[in-house]
This record gives structure tokens, C-alpha cells and sequence, in this order.
């Protein structure tokens, strides 16, 4: 059985999780937190390929800890996977620690904003956006 990891965005713990269970909106295991919706989820090369599997579309924020502009966004980024947790997947990939999927993505600038339908990207941003100009963009891109 296939498995992905996500840390619990509440007590910090790593949960695996089925990939069969990926839609049935699992909790940590330590505090029943859920995992995958209304907060962003950690990304890593251990789990991408099962979130990028999923039925809703994903969006990918590829930031790091030293961006001014990254840190500035992440709030910004955090309200709309509150906000739009029935519609869409949000994961953050911190590139300093994930080398090879900035690598795999052709990451040049960040932040860079990625939004994936059924596995496949269908736009890319780059820049720390407000958040109106995001939801915009955001709208346009997941009606593509």
C-alpha cells in the first residue's frame, strides 16, 4: 500500500497517510487535527506525485525562509486555503530544504505560484501577489 507523510500543521507531528485515503479528509493521529484541508500542507519529493494525484486542484507555493516577499505572502497564502478548503489543495515547498523539486520544477525566482489539474500544471506566477490580485489569478487559472 502506498503511502504520503504530511506533518500536522497544529502539533507539528508526521502522519502517513494511505494514498487511497487522501480524499476521505484524515486527522493527525496526536491531536485529530485535520491534515490536508484548510491550511496549507507541507510539501516534499515523499509526497508530491499522491497530492498532485488528487481530485481537486492544487496550488504550490515554492517559497524559503530567507524571502522577505515568500514570508510576506505566506499569510495571504494561509487565508485562501482557509477559504477555498472544498475547492482546492494548497502546499507550500520551502526550496531550501526541497532542492530537488525546485530543481524538477525549473524554480528560477520566488516566490513562484503553481496551480496543477489532474497532475498537470495549468499556470505559474511568479512574485508575492495581494491577496485580491491573487484570488484573480487564482480564479482565472482554475478555470482554465
Amino acid at each position: 500500500m502506498s503511502t504520503l507523510t504530511t506533518r500536522c500543521p497544529t502539533c507539528q507531528r508526521l502522519n502517513r497517510i494511505p494514498t487511497t485515503r487522501v480524499e476521505q479528509k484524515p486527522h493527525c493521529g496526536q491531536c485529530q487535527a485535520l491534515l490536508l484541508d484548510g491550511v496549507p500542507i507541507e510539501g516534499t519529493t515523499d509526497n508530491i506525485t499522491a497530492l498532485l494525484s488528487s481530485s481537486k486542484p492544487v496550488v504550490i507555493d515554492f517559497w524559503a525562509p530567507w524571502c522577505n516577499p515568500c514570508v510576506g505572502f505566506a499569510p495571504i497564502f494561509s487565508d485562501v486555503a482557509a477559504e477555498r478548503h472544498d475547492q482546492i489543495r494548497c502546499v507550500k515547498i520551502n526550496t531550501e530544504t526541497q532542492e530537488a523539486l525546485a530543481a524538477q520544477y525549473r524554480i528560477r525566482s520566488i516566490p513562484t505560484i503553481m496551480a496543477f489539474k489532474n497532475g498537470q500544471c495549468i499556470d505559474t506566477i511568479n512574485g508575492a501577489l495581494p491577496k485580491g490580485q491573487f484570488d484573480e489569478w487564482l480564479n482565472n487559472a482554475l478555470n482554465k
